[in-house]
């Protein structure tokens, strides 16, 4: 086989993808329509409308969009009312469906008004045209009209928006009322006469039709008791007749079964002495043989209870008496236990009770002796008192009287005065001039709460030099002299 050269290779496999290049790259410049859309083609070749096929667009010279032809369903529905020829307040919804014409010059014209619109925006303008028309067309109509002739409001809402909506390159394909209702209740009403008429004709025909079968029921009725009378009167002739008939047969029937009965009796009274018989022999040796079965269960049941009662006496023995016995020395044994340490905690509570009140009282007495022995020294010391002594105490304990009456003045931030020149009772003089008058008032003040004269007392107090007669000794601690 001869070999290919290498160069011829290279070249072939340059040529194929070249060929593959610039089929990718035409595939890439050739652009398809679908049935369902209009290429809209504009460039260096002006504007070219490209429907069912395909067409090459040249890169950087042309550009392409595409425009849908679909069908464009959308609802039709005024959020206002519409006023009636009548002037009723209605509101009615609609569905349209409107599509671009698929003629050329018509996808043109679209495509100049909606090609670079979303479909939001171009459905709000269609909607905007029909709710116009539709204002207009209902105005021109009653309610009547509205609701019972909606193909007529179709046929006039196409034939109306034709023009305006061809403008745009479009077609109305259908436009369909949906519901017209409104709020005062004028559709609601409006078909009540007729109603009420349809309901008067069909309650008319109701009673003409009862009263037409109640007179076929009265004569058929009365057919039916003539016929029935005269089946009665039939039927009573025959029932005598038959009756007559069965009382013959019923008394020949009687006669025969009287003398059979009186046959049957007698046979069977002889049958039952037999058998009366028989069966008092057969009950005397059911009863002979019951009474011997009787005893010796009888026997057997003795026996039985005497085994019970044996185990019974065991049984108590082993789970009443020795529990009880043990539980009796156990409740002994702890009860001696517990008396035995109540009295030894009785007995140390008590010790202790007593040592504790012993303590006290002796406690309670040398502190009552001390006290005493205080008392009567510091009685001996006032007896050494004379009237320089109480003098003494007086003018030393007059600034702490006079201390607490002014405490008062303590509690005043500051004190602002205003002198007249007066003497002494204007400033700082009139202050202390209270002062001293407050401390003037002490000797006051004691007759006041002890009801003696400061000149009383000190009469009765011994003069200065005199000397008081005071004990050569003081009673012992415990009050017993143990010289007498």
């Amino acid at each position: 086989m001869p070999q290919i050269p290498t160069d011829v290779l290279i070249i072939a496999g340059t040529a194929i993808a070249a060929i593959l290049l610039l089929m990718a790259v035409f595939a890439n410049l050739y652009r398809k329509a679908g049935p369902h859309e209009a290429l809209i083609v504009y460039g260096f070749r002006g504007t070219r409308v490209i429907k069912g096929h395909g067409t090459v667009i040249l890169p950087m010279v042309e550009n392409v969009r595409g425009l849908s032809l679909e069908l464009m369903s959308f609802d039709v529905a005024p959020q206002q009312d519409l006023y009636t020829k009548q002037g009723v307040a209605v509101t009615v919804e609609a569905v349209a469906q409107i599509k671009v014409k698929s003629d050329p010059e018509s996808i043109l014209t679209a495509a100049e008004q909606f090609l670079t619109k979303p479909p939001e925006d171009r459905e709000a303008l269609i909607r905007l045209v029909m709710e116009g028309h539709l204002r207009g067309i209902i105005g021109q109509l009653t309610v009547e009209e509205i609701v019972k002739q909606p193909e007529m409001v179709a046929d006039r809402m196409r034939s109306t928006c034709a023009d305006d909506i061809n403008k745009m390159g479009l077609e109305v394909i259908s436009f369909t009322i949906k519901e017209v209702r409104d709020k005062n209740d004028y559709i609601a009403n409006m078909g009540r006469p007729d109603i009420v008429r349809i309901k008067r004709d069909a309650d008319v025909a109701a009673a003409e039709a009862d009263r037409d079968t109640a007179i076929r029921r009265a004569i058929a009725l009365r057919e039916s008791a003539v016929a029935k009378a005269q089946a009665d009167q039939e039927r009573v002739t025959a029932e005598t007749a038959s009756m007559a008939r069965q009382a013959e047969a019923q008394r020949d029937l009687d006669v025969k079964k009287a003398t059979y009965n009186e046959l049957v009796k007698r046979q069977q009274a002889q049958a039952d002495k037999a058998y009366e018989i028989q069966t008092n022999v057969m009950q005397q040796q059911v009863i002979v043989e019951s009474v011997k079965v009787q005893q010796a269960e009888k026997e057997q049941q003795v026996k039985v209870q005497e085994a019970e009662i044996l185990r019974r006496e065991k049984e108590l023995i082993a789970t009443v008496l020795k529990p009880a016995e043990i539980e009796r020395q156990r409740i002994q044994t702890l009860a001696e236990a517990d008396k035995s340490k109540t009295m030894v905690e009785a007995e140390g509570h008590a010790s202790a009770i007593r040592a504790q009140g012993e303590a006290e009282a002796e406690i309670i007495f040398k502190k009552g002796d001390a006290e005493a022995r205080a008392m009567n020294v510091k009685a001996e010391a006032y007896q050494e008192y004379n009237q320089a002594a109480v003098l003494d105490k007086l003018i030393t304990g007059l600034p702490e009287v006079v201390k607490a009456l002014a405490s008062p003045l303590a509690n005043v931030d500051h004190i602002t005065v205003v002198s007249t020149g007066n003497g002494n009772s204007a400033g700082m003089h009139k202050i202390t001039g209270d002062l001293t008058e407050i401390a003037a008032q002490v000797p006051e003040l004691f007759e006041a709460l002890s009801g003696m004269k400061m000149s009383d007392l000190l009469g009765k107090i011994r003069t200065i030099g005199d000397k008081a007669d005071r004990p050569d000794r003081l009673p012992p601690p415990d009050g017993n002299d143990k010289t007498k």
